[in-house]
């Protein structure tokens, strides 16, 4: 065969085209793979931690409309492609969670500008759709910062029960046009359903109802969230006492806390200790009203998400023990399709990255969706 000039022109830029396609591929591949290895290395040496500079780390004060807040700030040494607020999830720790500062400055490293706000709220174990403000507030800072990516793509991180919360912002009309992607870790979709699980062990998925012994954290995260909502002081201080015991220790008696009750603390007690997933939704419609305003505030299964405008990418670990990898199923396909990427994996323990060989090309397909967020979003 004789091939002419443009022939051989054409055939040669195909092949740059394949070699720049594989190289970029590769590229990407380790780049991913890095994040994973100081993922899993946590405060401990990484590869990645000696290829790149250590981000810097600052506490901030801002102000947002008259309201005040204090936030960590991780700014990379090399310039930002990419900007976003994390949010943790329901720990004492709050910002300071080792696991969050660990991925903050993880993300940090790969030039993303974070933004990790502090929610009072969360600290105290309590869950709070009011603090889709504190989220949207952060955002609204972190985007007029002059040193953020103009063309950069901002979103938000949320881990766990702050996923709602996080949604709740982003659907906010001030900034829902503005948010280009959420990150969810753990996060869940319909609250009814996640209280089955707690209570009960039972979650439903395509093939209907399943079981795993539930982590007895997201049980007590529920009544420190919510019995401040108690009418009786008497109550409330029980219900303290009982969740720091079964807190303390799992298998702890509390039948000598409980004689004293009122029939509104009852009406939860029920719910905590029912057992039958069948009975889950009558239980909830007695407890108190004020409760059940704040579980319809916070819950995502009644809210209009087809107002989403950001991206979602969607992580969950199938032997999640607090709130079902079926929560994340049901989230991604609340959206449009194509607005979500999906990634149930095995090794991720709610929050904690322990992946096994054969799924993590699973976090490293999330990872890529992650570090992809960093393309200029006019492209």
């Amino acid at each position: 065969m004789i091939l002419n000039r443009r022939s051989t022109l054409v055939i040669s830029l195909l092949f740059i085209t394949i070699i720049s396609s594989i190289l970029y591929v590769s590229i990407r591949q380790n780049e991913s793979i890095l994040f994973l290895e100081d993922l899993v290395a946590g405060h401990e040496k990484s590869r990645l931690k000696s290829h790149t500079p250590k981000p810097k780390q600052i506490s901030i004060n801002y102000e947002i409309k008259s309201n005040q807040y204090q936030a960590d700030l991780y700014i990379p040494q090399e310039s930002a492609l990419a900007s976003i607020v994390l949010i943790p999830g329901v720990a004492a720790q709050g910002k300071e969670d080792l696991r969050l500062v660990a991925f903050a400055t993880t993300l940090a490293r790969s030039r993303f500008m974070v933004l990790v706000p502090e929610i009072s709220n969360l600290r105290e174990l309590k869950i709070r759709a009011e603090d889709s403000r504190t989220i949207i507030d952060a955002f609204t800072y972190l985007i007029s910062r002059p040193d953020i990516p103009v063309q950069g793509q901002a979103g938000i991180g949320a881990f766990s029960y702050a996923v709602g919360p996080a949604v709740l912002a982003a659907l906010d009309p001030d900034v829902r046009e503005k948010i280009d992607f959420i990150l969810s870790v753990g996060g869940y979709y319909d609250v009814e359903q996640v209280i089955t699980f707690f209570t009960t062990g039972y979650f439903k998925n395509d093939n209907g109802w399943q079981y795993i012994k539930p982590n007895e954290y997201g049980k007590w995260v529920f009544v420190l969230s919510n019995i401040e909502r108690l009418s009786r002081q008497t109550d409330k201080e029980i219900f303290y006492a009982i969740a720091q015991r079964k807190m303390d220790n799992p298998n702890a008696s509390i039948e000598d806390l409980t004689n004293n009750l009122s029939v509104e603390a009852n009406s939860i007690l029920a719910l905590l200790k029912n057992q039958n997933y069948s009975e889950t939704l009558t239980l909830i419609t007695g407890i108190p009203n004020a409760i059940r305003a704040d579980l319809n505030a916070l819950n995502l299964s009644n809210k209009n998400l087809s107002q989403l405008n950001a991206k979602l990418i969607l992580l969950h670990g199938i032997d999640d023990d607090i709130i079902p990898y079926t929560e994340s199923i049901l989230l991604s396909r609340a959206v449009a399709e194509g607005q979500s990427e999906l990634f149930i994996v095995d090794g991720l323990a709610h929050v904690n990255v322990h992946p096994n060989l054969v799924n993590q090309w699973k976090l490293l397909r999330a990872i890529d969706a992650l570090l992809d967020l960093r393309k200029d979003k006019l492209e």
